[in-house]
């Protein structure tokens, strides 16, 4: 279920949440699904850089207390260089934030503050302050920077970590 502190991806209705936003918002035939499983939801498809294209994303809303210090995702992934996405505006004008990680091939835990984000509008750095994740409205997962072929990952959560006291 989807609250202010996580959100788990291996509950089905949290997966029906998603959607899929690709390279063809732009002319692109990148192909992605996104699938339920046990274990989490599975991002899959084919990245293609006909028509100047080259992205696969998946995106999820949510919610961060406003105490939360660092975010950390659950993964499984190709061993391939992903980015995971905030969006503080559900508006498709505003920057997003990113953060790179590679996706290894055994579950694991990345954790990532604030710092590790970098705003960018429609793929090229913009100026920004770091991200609050108390508003954060969107997360997702992004595979691009020319990497073409099949991809798969996993993701099994988003959990949110509180300030110390």
């Amino acid at each position: 279920m989807t609250n202010a502190q996580s959100i788990d991806f291996t509950d089905r209705q949290v997966v029906n949440a998603m959607w899929v936003v690709n390279d063809g918002v732009m002319g692109g035939v990148s192909q992605s699904q996104i699938r339920h499983d046990s274990n989490g939801v599975i991002i899959e498809g084919i990245v293609s850089l006909e028509n100047n294209g080259g992205f696969a994303s998946a995106r999820s809303p949510a919610t961060f207390h406003r105490n939360t210090a660092l975010l950390e995702i659950m993964v499984k992934g190709d061993g391939k260089q992903y980015k995971f996405l905030l969006r503080t505006d559900s508006s498709s004008r505003t920057p997003m934030y990113q953060a790179t990680f590679n996706a290894k091939d055994a579950w694991e835990v990345i954790r990532f503050k604030p710092s590790d984000f970098k705003a960018s509008f429609r793929g090229r750095a913009v100026d920004a302050s770091d991200v609050t994740f108390s508003d954060v409205k969107e997360v997702g997962i992004l595979i691009a920077d020319q990497q073409k072929g099949p991809f798969q990952i996993q993701l099994k959560y988003v959990q949110a970590v509180p300030v110390m006291p």
